[in-house]
C-alpha cells in the first residue's frame, strides 16, 4: 500500500502538471485567466495534499478539509473539482475503489455540500433534487448518481470512474509510450476529454448547446499536443469569450493522479 507521503506526492505532481501543461481555456504557467494565475493552483496542491492523502479521513473530510486549505491559502476556487474526483481515488489506496464508492454516506454528503458552498463554483445553481445549499438527506453516492446526467465529475461515482480509468488513463499511457513529454501527455488527455465528452462546467455556465459545439470545434481542430503556437491561440480566443473547459481538465489531473497510483501500487 503507498504511504501517505507518496499520495500526496502524486496528487502534488498532477496537480503541477495541470498549469504545466497548455489546456486551452483554462489557467497555465504560460498564460494565466479568469483571474487566476499558476501560483495559486500550485499553493492550492501544496496545502490540499495532506487531506487528500490521509489515510484517517473519509472521502467527503478530505474534500473538506482540502478545499478549506485551499480557501485559505488562496482565497478562490481553484480545485473543487479535482478534490472531488482525485478523494475516492486517494482512498482506494487502502481499499479497491468499488468500495470506496459504495461506502460513501449521508456523512461524507454533507461534508462534499459544505466544500462545495465554500468553494462555490461557477454556474452550481440550484437543482431540483439534493440541492447543496440544503442539509443533504442521502448519501455522497446517491446524491452524485442524481446529479450524474448533468455533471461528467458526479457521473465518475456512478460509473466507477469509467472515464477516468477507461479513457484518461489508457491515453496517457499511450502518449508518453509515443514519446510525449509529461506536459504534452496532459495536454493530449485534456484534448480527448474535452473533444469526446460535452464539458460540464462549460455546461453549466453556457448551456448544453455551448459544450456540445465546444465538444465538437475539439474534434475538428484536432491540435496536436505539440502544437504550442496553436494551442495558445485557441487558449487566447476562449479566454477572451470567458470559456473555461474546466471539467475536462479536472478529469484529465485525475487520470494522470489515477495512473501514479496505479503504478506506484505495482511498484511497492
Amino acid at each position: 500500500m503507498l504511504s501517505e507521503p507518496e499520495v500526496a506526492r502524486a496528487f502534488m505532481q498532477a496537480c503541477g502538471l495541470d498549469v504545466e501543461a497548455i489546456k486551452p481555456g483554462n489557467v497555465s504557467t504560460a498564460a494565466p485567466g479568469h483571474g487566476m494565475r499558476a501560483e495559486d493552483f500550485l499553493r492550492s496542491a501544496e496545502v490540499a495534499a495532506p487531506p487528500m492523502a490521509d489515510a484517517g479521513l473519509r472521502v467527503g473530510a478530505r474534500v473538506l478539509h482540502a478545499a478549506r486549505a485551499t480557501w485559505a491559502a488562496v482565497g478562490c476556487n481553484t480545485n473543487a473539482g479535482i478534490l472531488l474526483l482525485c478523494a475516492p481515488l486517494a482512498a482506494a489506496v487502502q481499499a479497491p475503489l468499488s468500495t470506496v464508492l459504495a461506502g460513501l454516506d449521508q456523512r461524507d454528503a454533507e461534508d462534499v455540500y459544505e466544500a462545495l458552498r465554500l468553494a462555490a463554483p461557477a454556474g452550481l445553481g440550484q437543482v431540483p433534487e439534493h440541492d447543496v445549499a440544503q442539509a443533504p438527506q442521502v448519501s455522497l453516492l446517491e446524491a452524485m448518481r442524481s446529479a450524474a446526467l448533468r455533471d461528467r465529475i458526479a457521473a465518475q461515482y456512478a460509473n466507477g470512474f469509467e472515464d477516468v480509468l477507461g479513457l484518461g488513463v489508457p491515453c496517457l499511457r499511450q502518449s508518453l509510450a509515443l514519446g510525449q513529454g509529461e506536459a504534452q501527455a496532459m495536454t493530449s488527455v485534456f484534448l480527448l476529454f474535452l473533444s469526446r465528452l460535452p464539458d460540464t462546467h462549460v455546461a453549466r455556465k453556457f448551456g448544453d448547446d455551448m459544450a456540445r459545439a465546444l465538444m465538437r470545434e475539439a474534434a475538428q481542430r484536432g491540435i496536436s499536443a505539440a502544437d504550442h503556437a496553436a494551442l495558445l491561440a485557441w487558449d487566447a480566443e476562449l479566454k477572451r469569450r470567458g470559456i473555461n473547459p474546466g471539467t475536462s481538465a479536472d478529469l484529465a489531473v485525475a487520470s494522470w493522479f489515477a495512473m501514479l497510483l496505479e503504478d506506484g501500487r505495482r511498484t511497492g
